[in-house]
């Protein structure tokens, strides 16, 4: 098991959003999918766009910059499954959210 760190409070993202979060220098995508959170790098495979700044659809994320969609579930680029991104474990205790960090 890795190390959990606090990224934010469950209040901070309502069902269909995501966000950017730091944890111990690492920026991660967060995102509210129907109740459930998930966390991937934030970082696209394609031009380097910040995942977390854009759009939801499900469990299917859109990079802001050139539209690459990512399932924030697996980290799989939706039309090149062999390009993923980072995937993050997600823990909720109590109101606080945390990330598992190898």
């Amino acid at each position: 098991m890795g190390k959990l760190v606090k990224v934010a409070a469950a209040s901070e993202l309502l069902p269909g959003q995501g966000k950017v979060v730091k944890a111990d220098g690492i920026e991660i995508a967060l995102f509210n999918v129907e109740g459930a959170l998930h966390a991937i790098g934030n970082t696209c495979r394609h031009r380097g766009g910040p995942l977390g700044e854009g759009s939801l659809d499900g469990s299917t994320v859109t990079c802001p910059w050139h539209g690459w969609e990512y399932d924030v579930t697996t980290g799989a680029a939706l039309l090149n499954p062999a390009m993923t991104v980072p995937v993050y474990r997600v823990e909720a205790q109590g109101e606080d959210v945390f990330v598992e960090l190898p």
